[in-house]
């Protein structure tokens, strides 16, 4: 698989250390940046990820920043992108299981490096079960849309 990374500052030293993992796995890694530990506006290197993820250019993302937060809401407002903001393995399994994410997001300052190697392991082994969750996610692509009052999305069962 082609796995695309970003970063900003705060998770420069995790970037490294997951990039040197996903290409022990055998993966190609195309590296947007940041490529420095100097200061870095993480939703740059979200969006950056999330469109190649949209474009086919890559087959999955992995995004990072001082806790994962803030570069998983800047890939989420891309659309067509179900980044999970995750910090432990069993919900980077979930993720790709239930939910079909298309990326992931760790925090530099959250997840130490072995650890997101194992949360990373998770991710890209784990496969979309189909099934009732396909339902599901057909749900969310339908909200990609321009907000509104909450009465004009009323709950279905």
């Amino acid at each position: 698989m082609r796995i695309g990374l970003g970063n900003d500052h705060g998770a420069y030293a995790l970037k490294v250390a997951v990039m040197a993992h996903v290409e022990e796995l055998g993966h190609e890694v195309v590296d947007f940046g940041t490529h420095t530990p100097d200061r870095a506006d993480y939703p740059d290197y979200g969006h950056r990820v999330a469109h190649a993820v949209v474009a086919g250019e890559v087959d999955r993302g992995i995004v990072m920043c001082g806790t994962g937060i803030g570069i998983g809401i800047a890939a989420n407002k891309v659309a067509g992108i179900r980044c999970a903001i995750v910090s432990e393995p069993y919900s980077a399994r979930l993720s790709r299981q239930h939910n079909d994410a298309n990326m992931l997001a760790m925090g530099g300052r959250i997840v130490a490096p072995e650890y997101a190697a194992m949360i990373v392991d998770e991710f890209l082994t784990a496969t979309f079960e189909g099934g009732r969750h396909a339902g599901r996610i057909a749900k969310i692509e339908d909200v990609t849309e321009p907000a509104g009052p909450a009465a004009s999305h009323p709950a279905k069962s």
